[in-house]
């Protein structure tokens, strides 16, 4: 076994704990969204389903985008934790190309690489279609987003989400809905 099987195992192992979604080869090279629209992307949007990561543990999730300067875009993300408390982590993304305003990268934390924030589909009124994807190696990890400008999203509309993402190997029976509802959510609006 040479040493990037070694240390793509070893992480493979460490990252399964985690609940990561890891496949086998690089990460794919999907098609993102055409003529993409900064400006009319901006606002709310509420996360209806996610593949399981580390970093996201709560319910009633939503990712509030506004714009900073002409180049960059302020996120802020936000959950209810299971004991109640809000978590809140505000970054920024930029567009790496110009010719591919899609194609977006996030920074959470000031010397951290930014990440993959790659919007597939959107139809910018309903529903946002985000998908991001770390390379180990041999292996790739996998992360994704659906999300609406509502608390929930039409059974087709998911459906037709989960084509797109099948149709570039993606799991999409891995993926969690999260809780967004009212009553339940109520202590973010406060």
């Amino acid at each position: 076994m040479n040493a990037i099987q070694v240390i793509s195992l070893t992480l493979l192992f460490a990252l399964a704990v985690s609940a990561q979604v890891i496949m086998p080869g690089r990460c794919p090279k999907p098609a993102v969204q055409e003529n993409f629209d900064t400006a009319r992307y901006l606002g709310k949007w509420y996360d209806i389903q996610k593949l399981p990561n580390s970093f996201q543990k709560g319910e009633c999730s939503t990712a509030t985008y506004s714009l900073q300067s002409p180049a960059v875009v302020g996120v802020f993300n936000s959950e209810l934790l299971a004991d109640g408390t809000i978590s809140s982590i505000s970054g920024s993304a930029t567009a790496k190309n110009p010719s591919e305003p899609a194609k977006l990268q996030v920074s959470f934390f000031e010397n951290a690489p930014p990440a993959p924030y790659w919007v597939l589909s959107t139809d910018y009124d309903n529903y946002s279609l985000v998908y991001s994807c770390t390379d180990l190696g041999v292996l790739h990890m996998d992360f994704v987003w659906i999300m609406s400008r509502h608390p929930t999203l039409p059974e087709e509309t998911l459906e037709e989400l989960h084509s797109t993402l099948s149709s570039i190997g993606v799991k999409v029976d891995k993926l969690l809905t999260t809780n967004q509802d009212a009553a339940y959510c109520s202590a973010m609006n406060q």
